[in-house]
């Protein structure tokens, strides 16, 4: 059976260009009708070379066309809230770039406005979407490591590492800039996924690069935000686990998840610095036996492949959030998941300003599910 694709609008021209429209392109169930910028020669430009219908440079009328049920949101932070708010308030579904929101409070408003209008929303949180993770993920849930001792979880990348890259709304943590927003959200998103919720942390970010050129006055202008988090982490099971994450560094083994238990040792790793999807591999070991690579069922590889890992992940997501749209139940990951992590930035940012430790409350009590 022949379902209607369903019409979506693109918020956003830097990553929504790059990855968005390619991937709703992609997708057999979904048409990208629209596409939006704040300066209309430019949504025209994208949407002219990309074969989109419709330009917009207002958010209320692109969520006006009756062509499009459906937009995604690949704008910085500081504009997701407002320009989500539209949307719902419009009853249409949403996919939101992360992180979320700039805090906690207008994160969970969406969720709840999502849930009152009933429309399906979610976050893309990609990595729970990669096949090395999902393998990952099946091999903990099968106690493949047994109880879990330690968890250590590294970050390291380059993209801020030159000094003479602009000042930018990555700089400014009024904006949702920040190596915490950028990199902890997703880590934190993928914690609660693989190792359940946080019961407290203690948090300590740094700025190593302290000024930037502004493009337009040439002048240096200050970074207040976070170029380095270092995290120390309580899950609710007890499982200490330590997150390094920073993005000013030149390091071969960029991004490394290790779980030790009593059973065995499971590593999640990549040296792929130009693309962050591909190039994990997954290992394993137990009773003391040396580290093995595990192969990775060809029921979880991408079945096509992208020059932009980003893209193969991003096509999941979507398929995901198409189901939810189809069968109107809910999916995950949803705001909800985007609520949570936006939930532990906060109070990682809470624990730097006060140098302490942070009670993190149940995701239960911090909704209202009514």
């Amino acid at each position: 059976m022949n379902q209607k694709k369903i019409g979506v609008a693109v918020i956003g021209t830097g990553f929504g260009q790059k990855v968005h429209i390619p991937g709703f392109q992609a997708h057999h169930r979904t048409e990208v009708v629209a596409v939006y910028h704040r300066d209309i020669n430019k949504a025209k430009a994208v949407a002219d070379s990309h074969n989109i219908t419709y330009a917009c440079d207002a958010i209320a009328d692109i969520v006006a066309l009756p062509e499009v049920q459906a937009l995604s949101i690949a704008t910085p932070p500081f504009l997701h809230y407002e320009m989500a708010k539209t949307v719902l308030q419009a009853g249409k579904h949403v996919l939101i770039e992360k992180p979320l929101t700039l805090n906690v409070s207008e994160a969970q408003e969406l969720y709840q406005l999502a849930k009152n209008q009933g429309v399906t929303a979610t976050v893309d949180f990609e990595f729970r979407f990669v096949p090395e993770w999902q393998l990952f993920a099946e091999m903990l849930s099968a106690d493949y490591v047994g109880n879990k001792r330690l968890i250590k979880i590294d970050w390291l990348g380059s993209s801020r590492a030159d000094t003479s890259r602009p000042w930018n709304w990555y700089s400014s943590q009024d904006k949702g800039g920040g190596a915490l927003g950028s990199l902890g959200s997703h880590a934190f998103d993928y914690i609660y996924w693989l190792f359940g919720p946080v019961r407290r942390l203690n948090a300590y970010l740094s700025t190593a690069i302290l000024t930037r050129v502004d493009s337009a006055s040439k002048e240096l202008k200050p970074v207040n935000t976070d170029d380095n988090c270092l995290l120390s982490l309580e899950l609710a099971d007890g499982t200490p686990c330590q997150v390094t994450i920073s993005a000013v560094v030149h390091a071969a083994r960029t991004h490394w998840v290790e779980v030790y238990g009593d059973r065995g040792t499971l590593v999640l790793g990549s040296e792929n610095q130009k693309d962050y999807i591909h190039g994990f591999h997954v290992w394993g070991s137990q009773a003391g036996q040396p580290l093995k690579e595990i192969e990775i069922p060809s029921r979880l590889t991408f079945p096509q492949h992208y020059n932009d890992g980003r893209i193969c992940a991003f096509i999941r997501v979507v398929d995901q959030w198409v189901q939810g749209i189809d069968s109107r139940q809910q999916i995950v990951p949803s705001l909800r998941e985007g609520v949570y992590s936006q939930l532990l930035m906060d109070l990682s940012h809470e624990s730097h300003a006060a140098s302490r430790w942070i009670d993190v409350p149940t995701l239960k009590a911090y909704l209202t599910d009514n």
